[in-house]
């Protein structure tokens, strides 16, 4: 079977069984990923992890701290690490418990290996959407930071689609002043159209306070 891959992909494998470990982590590197193995959820836990594309293999019924317990863990410590579990013993309930909290797949032992690839192709696409999408936020919230405070009421009002004239109304200036820090706006945020503006203001989270009052006093 062929899988996408990339060099600095890493699939990180906790499994209790060294048996079963060695032989997930050499079908892994078969198709050209890179692994890290662990023992325990407290070696993964211990262990400093490369910041690359990455998905996790994990056993859910590990001995002391199981493959769930990790999962939680993992979501308290706010990681994004797609998550693949693979148990001998696996049953609905525990299924649905892992599929909730964002698990990729829930696999049961014996599983077939395509499936397993299946699974990792799915968790490390969605590893890098992740990681492209927070990239961007991240650029946009620096965009945003540069912004004045009067700038940025104009933006998130200019986001909710407000005319200046209504912005104008809204904040108490002229419509000139408006145009002004409109432009301003849209060059500092680097936005070319108001979908633009759309689009960054939904991925900043931003809502205009107020702004449904002041459309319906400009109409």
């Amino acid at each position: 079977m062929s899988l996408e891959t990339r060099a600095a992909d890493v699939v990180f494998i906790v499994e209790d069984d060294p048996s079963v470990r060695t032989a997930i982590g050499r079908l892994i590197r078969s198709v050209g990923l890179q692994v890290q193995l662990f023992s325990s959820a407290q070696e993964f836990l211990r262990t400093e992890r490369a910041d690359v594309p990455a998905c996790l293999v994990l056993d859910a019924r590990l001995p002391g701290l199981s493959g769930l317990d990790l999962q939680q863990i993992l979501v308290e410590q706010r990681s994004t690490v797609p998550i693949i579990f693979i148990t001998g013993h696996g049953d609905i309930p525990m299924s649905v418990m892992a599929m909730k909290a964002g698990a990729v797949e829930f696999l049961t032992k014996p599983f077939q290996d395509g499936d397993l690839l299946n699974a990792i192709q799915q968790a490390l696409e969605r590893d890098r959407t992740t990681r492209v999408q927070r990239a961007e936020i991240t650029a946009l919230q620096r965009l945003w930071d540069s912004l004045t405070p009067r700038e940025r009421e104009v933006f998130s009002l200019v986001a909710h689609g407000l005319l200046n004239k209504q912005i104008a109304a809204q904040l108490g200036a002229s419509e000139k002043t408006i145009k002004v820090h409109r432009g301003k706006v849209m060059r500092k945020m680097q936005a070319q159209s108001l979908a633009d503006v759309v689009r960054m203001a939904d991925k900043l989270g931003i809502v205009p306070a107020g702004a449904a009052s002041a459309t319906t006093a400009g109409q």
